[in-house]
């Protein structure tokens, strides 16, 4: 006798469909401001890598090579009569032709890392600015200690969301009420000073300008405690609290001849010297 055998529908398992969304990549300007900075930017522009959709440079009229290696690096040059940092980078920014920028300076230098941050912001951009930590080399040291790191900036940011906003020399950039900032991975490397003449140098031109921005606000007021407490105050913090020591050297110079910036600006400010050109 033979039975027939029984038959089971088989069960067919369908999946879902994955459902992906795709966002799309950020294009990005990366903005660059200079004035004589051949011995800088070709090292800036050879290491931004894949991250950058266009790179503008902004130039001042140098006189040196500094348009001729940014458009060797396929940099788009515009040139433009230097107002201030604040309008500069305003200009730039502006001129640039993606809504989301970045903006570093002739002497700065992405690092591995930040530039792979750089490219994961981009494919999910979650802020209106991200700020980048940078690392300075000061006479060949990279200092880490003594206030000079993290030194975070914000840099990378979506114009359409804040501007940058300052007086003469201190700006930054500044977001709109309301909205966000993120943080990226990795270091921008600094290249400051190459020597102490240069940050000497540097330090009497800035002292002038700190000064100014202090009488344009109505702060022209100095006394002993500015003339000498301040300024040993700014050593001891930097060398000491901030640990400045740690740096050697390097660290001991920062401490005095920053001590020393803020000798130069109140005395200036006092003398009424702040808009006398640079020795």
């Amino acid at each position: 006798m033979f039975y027939a055998a029984r038959t089971h529908p088989r069960r067919v398992h369908w999946s879902k469909p994955r459902i992906f969304a795709l966002m799309p990549t950020v294009p990005l300007s990366v903005v660059i401001i200079t004035f004589n900075e051949e011995a800088n930017i070709g090292r800036c522009l050879s290491a931004l890598g894949d991250v950058a959709d266009e790179i503008l440079v902004v130039d001042s009229f140098s006189i040196d090579r500094t348009v001729e290696i940014c458009r060797q690096h396929g940099a788009r040059v515009v040139q433009n009569a230097f107002a201030g940092y604040v309008e500069q980078k305003n200009f730039a920014t502006n001129q640039a032709r993606f809504d989301h920028v970045l903006q570093l300076d002739a002497d700065e230098v992405l690092t591995d890392e930040l530039r792979q941050s750089i490219r994961e912001a981009k494919n999910d951009w979650q802020h209106a600015a991200y700020a980048l930590a940078r690392l300075t080399n000061y006479c060949g040291h990279w200092v880490r200690h003594g206030g000079w790191y993290p030194d975070r900036k914000l840099r990378l940011y979506d114009r359409r969301l804040g501007r940058w906003e300052g007086l003469l020399l201190h700006e930054h950039y500044e977001v709109q009420p309301g909205h966000s900032t993120g943080q990226l991975r990795g270091d921008a490397l600094h290249y400051s000073y190459h020597s102490i003449a240069q940050h000497v140098s540097q330090l009497n031109k800035f002292t002038s300008i700190t000064a100014q921005e202090r009488a344009l606000k109505g702060k022209a007021n100095v006394t002993l405690f500015h003339l000498v407490l301040k300024p040993l105050w700014k050593f001891w913090h930097g060398y000491v609290f901030r640990l400045g020591f740690l740096d050697g050297f390097a660290g001991l110079s920062i401490a005095v001849i920053s001590a020393l910036g803020v000798f130069l600006k109140f005395a200036k400010l006092k003398t009424g010297t702040q808009n006398a050109p640079p020795a």
